[in-house]
């Protein structure tokens, strides 16, 4: 599992042209939150690539709201490659996880909760304090709340 992640965070790192708010150090941020967030009904691995695919297909550090339908669109060309040992549950929830990061606060499936929680507790970056009452995990909630983000921003 360890060797399809690091595969496919370098390929995605190795074409990403903007800067860092969207980029490597948020996606590894993503992945650290990610897997604070597992639990025995959470794909591990779907979080995980998520954490490297979510705004791979940024065109700008800004406002982008076509970004997570395209990382989804830009999975299926992935699929027998680097997301090749996926099965196509585990394809589905990457891409509806991508697709609605930005537009939905909670979807009910543990997995696709915890792929947005995973980047929702990284606002700090952008001078966002998470708000516990945003996130959709349980876990989320307890991360916000006991972090002093305040410190991670200075």
């Amino acid at each position: 599992m360890q060797e399809i992640i690091q595969t496919l965070r370098d390929y995605v790192h190795s074409r990403w042209t903007l800067g860092e708010l969207h980029g490597i150090n948020h996606w590894d941020r993503v992945y650290a939150y990610g897997q604070q967030l597992i639990t025995p009904d959470v794909d591990s691995l779907v979080v995980a690539l998520f954490a490297y695919l979510h705004d791979s297909c940024r065109t700008v550090d800004g406002y982008d709201t076509l970004h997570g339908i395209k990382a989804a669109e830009w999975i299926d060309t992935l699929r027998d490659t680097y997301l090749k040992p996926l099965s196509d549950k585990q394809i589905e929830l990457l891409k509806i996880a991508c697709r609605l990061h930005t537009t939905t606060m909670k979807t009910g499936d543990p997995t696709i909760d915890a792929c947005f929680d995973a980047d929702r507790l990284d606002l700090w970056r952008a001078g966002i304090t998470p708000d516990p009452e945003k996130l959709a995990t349980e876990k989320g909630r307890q991360i916000a709340m006991n972090t002093d983000y305040a410190a991670l921003m200075e």
